[in-house]
């Protein structure tokens, strides 16, 4: 099967996208709104949460219009998989219903624009992303994803996104549940201070074995949920498997995931200070088109980081 392809997003030279920032950090600690399980999806089903979520999707919309740039908006289905869902009480089918939800959100966003939205199907690691308490093959991977795959699939979605993949074979079975599909995906990994996975691999041996398996089937990779300064050093142009990360969605925290997972308060970190190592990041990743953020970030940071590197193409 050949590759889908995203014009917008494949092309060298395209225009910088923005994504969003941190959805859940965002909700809970700058809208006041619990998430059991630190889980978003549960907004999707009724209208108060879905009208919460629609303003969180503006506030991008807003800051991307401002300054002139598209947008990349993630379904709010980062733990709508079979294992968070069965904690919350979510059935599979139950699950198919929060995705269609989500990818509607999105949509109606899309329609209330006045920039480019690209469509992003959020799908998220079965477990903790930083400590996974199952590593699953690729094979057992691509079976346990495949059915939210099917549903993006099925939906308007430009492409499928997984997000704080910790270690290869999960995220190849996604991107070969994606491919049996029919539809784009991007593959997002998360690193430790040191720049490599929990499972050590380096990033660039994760993207060479995600591209090995799956005859580099993702349309690009990102890395996510880690502040520049524990990847910053790793990255190498020179390297082909680097030049395939075309995104950045850093944390706004220079805090290891540990440290994180036991802090009691949110630390926003500085919105300039981040915007700054994006742009120093831009000079590693040539390639860089989708910028954004993950824990701790919200739309503040998101236009510090879009302001900074959108006047670098000028």
């Amino acid at each position: 099967m050949s590759q889908p392809t995203h014009p917008a997003l494949t092309n060298p030279h395209a225009q910088l996208f923005l994504a969003d920032a941190g959805m859940e950090t965002s909700l809970i600690f700058d809208d006041g709104i619990e998430l059991p399980e630190f889980a978003s999806f549960v907004l999707l089903d009724d209208a108060a949460g879905r009208a919460a979520l629609a303003r969180y999707y503006d506030r991008y919309l807003e800051v991307a219009e401002r300054l002139g740039l598209g947008v990349v908006l993630d379904t709010a289905t980062w733990r709508a998989n079979p294992e968070w869902g069965a904690r919350l009480g979510y059935s599979p089918a139950d699950l198919a219903r929060i995705d269609e939800h989500g990818v509607e959100l999105v949509l109606e966003a899309r329609r209330r624009a006045r920039t480019p939205v690209v469509v992003s199907g959020c799908i998220g690691p079965r477990g903790d992303g930083y400590a996974p308490e199952t590593v699953m093959s690729v094979a057992e991977a691509r079976s346990y994803h495949a059915p939210q795959v099917r549903s993006f699939a099925r939906l308007a979605t430009d492409h499928v996104t997984a997000l704080t993949m910790s270690y290869p074979a999960e995220a190849a079975g996604i991107a070969l549940a994606a491919q049996q599909a029919g539809v784009p995906v991007v593959i997002s990994f998360t690193v430790e201070t040191d720049g490599a996975l929990v499972t050590g691999e380096s990033l660039a041996a994760a993207i060479d074995e995600v591209d090995r398996l799956t005859d580099s089937y993702p349309l690009y990779y990102m890395v996510n949920c880690a502040h520049p300064t524990h990847f910053a050093e790793v990255l190498d142009p020179e390297i082909p498997a680097l030049r395939r990360i075309r995104g950045v969605r850093a944390n706004a925290s220079a805090l290891s995931h540990a440290e994180l997972d036991e802090a009691e308060e949110l630390d926003a970190g500085d919105p300039v200070d981040l915007a700054a190592r994006y742009a120093l990041l831009r000079e590693l990743l040539p390639g860089l088109a989708v910028v954004g953020g993950c824990c701790g970030t919200n739309e503040s940071h998101v236009e510090h980081i879009g302001a900074a590197l959108a006047s670098s193409l000028v």
